[in-house]
């Protein structure tokens, strides 16, 4: 498939100056040399892709997409398909885990409808961007249109773009939609070239038996879409949803615009390996939140070459995990703008104690 024209605009290349001039100020903190362990490693990755000594991350974005997916009909969840649109309401509510994380951390919060079976009440406080009753089934025939696919994307750069206009620095993206792990495993499976049982988990809970009734769908699906295996985009076409498609966008989006990306679960995660094929360079923007439930997440990590920041066994979805791992990264930029140098504190430090008290006040100021 031909990729839309803004999907190939070039990623913004971090800024290797203000990471040397982070690596140098944080040799001169009071604390030994790597004491902070990963922590001052995601500090060094931030100001290269901020451009300044001492990143910042003030304030995040958390979009939820939520579409539903065709192949649900065939009982591959253990919830029915009307619970997308319930969920949806309790998103916009504040009743859902990632409601309550994103309230209390301060995060701007919202949730996108990119179409539902059940169609939600007037006057929901959720941003419409319908593109259907959610997908076709996979495992018969194309997911998406081109056009819809086209779409999909599309409404994830504008989520980033709204994200950036509003002053945000960090951007989540969390997603819901009955079946969607399925979707990612089969995404997954064509694109690590592994068979779906390594891949498979019980996603919202099903039993043995529905476990097998998902394998046997998938692989169905995969026999069906084999032959698009070398076209990433393609691919997503015809075995993703709709909020995976628009969490491709949004992470395309937000490397070209250069935002930094903590990206979720097993579904968002499917979504980052997706824009990653399509433009490799994106990598450098992405941030993991956590590891979680899902057998399949563990290896496209390791496709990513990505060290999570927690591993709590969670498997809910809806960017929770993202939610919870912001502040960690928040940690990592305040403790290396705001502790002292050697000489500010008047420690004496290994080495050179030449003064850099005028650079480190800038820092904190």
């Amino acid at each position: 498939m031909t990729a839309p024209n803004w999907i190939r605009a070039a990623i913004r290349a971090p800024d290797r100056d203000a990471e040397r001039a982070a690596r140098q100020r944080q040799a001169r903190l009071t604390k030994p040399a790597g004491a902070l362990g990963e922590l001052e490693a995601l500090a060094l990755r931030l100001a290269g892709l901020q451009g300044r000594e001492c990143p910042r991350l003030e304030r995040c974005q958390i979009s939820v997409f939520a579409a539903d997916h065709g192949i649900a009909a065939a009982g591959v969840s253990a919830y029915p398909q009307a619970v997308t649109a319930q969920m949806i309401l309790n998103f916009a509510a504040g009743g859902a885990a990632v409601s309550v994380l994103a309230r209390h951390s301060g995060a701007r919060f919202e949730v996108v409808n990119l179409g539902t079976v059940e169609p939600l009440p007037a006057g929901t406080e959720v941003l419409d961007r319908t593109l259907g009753p959610g997908t076709a089934d996979f495992s018969m025939t194309d997911a998406m249109t081109p056009a819809q696919l086209e779409a999909a994307l599309g409404v994830g750069g504008e989520r980033v773009e709204a994200a950036l206009e509003a002053g945000c620095d960090l951007f989540i993206a969390g997603e819901m939609g009955i079946g969607n792990t399925s979707a990612a495993t089969a995404l997954a499976a064509l694109l690590l070239d592994l068979p779906p049982a390594q891949l498979l988990g019980a996603g919202t809970g099903v039993d043995a038996a529905g476990l097998a009734r998902k394998q046997a769908l998938i692989e169905r699906a995969l026999a069906r879409h084999r032959t698009a295996s070398n076209d990433t985009l393609e691919l997503l076409r015809r075995l993703g949803g709709f909020e995976v498609a628009a969490m491709t966008g949004a992470c395309l989006r937000a490397g070209q615009l250069g935002v930094p990306v903590l990206v979720d679960g097993f579904i968002v995660t499917a979504a980052a390996l997706v824009a990653v094929r399509l433009q490799p360079a994106l990598r450098d923007w992405l941030f993991f939140s956590h590891r979680s439930a899902e057998p399949g997440h563990r290896l496209l990590l390791e496709a990513l070459d990505a060290r999570p920041l927690l591993a709590l066994d969670m498997r809910l979805g809806e960017g929770s995990g993202a939610a919870l791992a912001w502040p960690l990264l928040q940690s990592a930029c305040r403790l290396h703008g705001e502790m002292a140098t050697f000489d500010e504190a008047g420690v004496s430090g290994p080495g050179d104690t030449d003064s850099n008290s005028t650079e480190a006040s800038r820092c904190r100021s």
